[in-house]
């Protein structure tokens, strides 16, 4: 078997697998939200490692898909829960409708609210052939699903629920290789390299003007130090934020990227080859990005706040990645938080255990 499995090869089916099958196919859905489908596709891609692959592969999967599966429901019945929705396909544009036929997925992962009734709907559709994950709350029963993935900040437990420190993160093996080799001139920064990771407005915060001057205010200290900032932004950092962030980051020689007009995207590798990061507390998703590489985080503060948010803020300080931020950085190590393997390692054995592995006759070499 190759040494890697990539998450295009297993949504192709062209993934490479021991004798016995290609392994199980995957529709991989969301809302085409950027934070719901990193989470769909980090399960996704993991499931894809070598050692979790050898032991589902003998799982015969149909109806493969190349591609992620982004859905947009409108109308009347997108003001209901998931569970109440009477025609989910009714909702979706044609195009979209047409995906959902048979040949069904061996497994499908979904995220998002809006995604809920689809996930839930699989398990009809399909006969219950289907095993059907959701990642994040989708406000109905859990046992709606075969599994759960939701944040511990959510409160949510049953037998088919697991739990997360953050988001399920995940970058492979291969995207670490190529961002290494691409930006290896990061290398040169040396000690005093901090990746900023901004984001803005949601339902709990707000990245007010007021509070955009005390964020550069507070990064202009740390310029003036020796600290060499790369700074990002989120699709939720309003554009006057961006702007002057990227004029502070322009006249003090710091790093700035928002979008492909910077050139390429050089996340990962900020992350990779910064010592220390400073995370604004109003995403899940980011403050777990830098928390799979166990770098030391600084909690930066927004306008508003919200219980579920205070919880995952705790629990990060509680595991040791995170501190608030207090006007300088501090250096520290702990173990990095991966919960997306610990997510995915459960899968695997929910799936051995509805389609267990066969028996082989180790003197014949042949299965039982």
């Amino acid at each position: 078997m190759a040494d890697k499995v990539t998450l295009a090869s297993i949504l192709r089916g062209s993934a490479p697998a021991p004798a016995g099958g290609m392994g199980p196919s995957i529709w991989a859905a969301s809302d085409g939200k950027a934070g719901n489908e990193a989470q769909v596709m980090a399960l996704a891609r993991a499931l894809g490692e070598t050692g979790r692959w050898i032991r589902i592969a003998h799982v015969h999967g149909e109806g493969r898909r190349g591609e992620p599966i982004r859905l947009h429901p409108k109308g009347w019945q997108t003001a209901l829960p998931a569970n109440l929705w009477p025609n989910p396909k009714g909702a979706l544009p044609e195009a979209e409708r047409k995906l959902f036929t048979p040949p069904w997925p061996t497994l499908w992962i979904g995220a998002g609210r809006r995604t809920a009734p689809y996930s839930a709907a699989m398990r009809q559709w399909s006969d219950g052939e289907t095993f059907c994950v959701h990642i994040l709350d989708p406000k109905v029963a859990p046992s709606r699903f075969d599994m759960l993935v939701t944040p511990e900040h959510d409160g949510l437990d049953g037998d088919n629920v697991v739990t997360t420190l953050g988001s399920p993160s995940y970058f492979s093996p291969d995207d670490i290789e190529e961002a290494e080799l691409h930006f290896s001139d990061l290398h040169d920064e040396g000690e005093k390299a901090c990746v900023v990771i901004l984001g803005g407005n949601s339902a709990n915060h707000s990245m007010t003007p007021a509070r955009v001057e005390e964020i550069i205010a507070a990064l202009k200290a740390l310029a003036l130090k020796g600290w060499r900032l790369r700074i990002t932004c989120s699709r939720r950092t309003p554009d006057a934020a961006q702007a002057k962030v990227r004029a502070f980051a322009e006249d003090m020689g710091q790093r700035f990227w928002s979008g492909p007009a910077d050139g390429r995207n050089p996340y990962l590798a900020w992350l990779l080859f910064s010592k220390v990061a400073i995370v604004t507390e109003d995403s899940a998703n980011m403050l777990s990005d830098a928390a799979y590489f166990g770098l030391p985080i600084h909690l930066m503060r927004l306008e508003g706040r919200s219980d579920k948010f205070d919880r995952l803020h705790q629990g990060l300080i509680e595991r040791g990645a995170a501190r608030w931020f207090e006007g300088g950085l501090e250096r520290w190590s702990y173990e990095p938080v991966r919960e997306v393997d610990r997510v995915a390692d459960a899968l695997v054995e929910r799936l051995v255990k509805r389609w267990p592995q066969p028996e082989y006759d180790t003197s014949m070499g042949t299965a039982g």
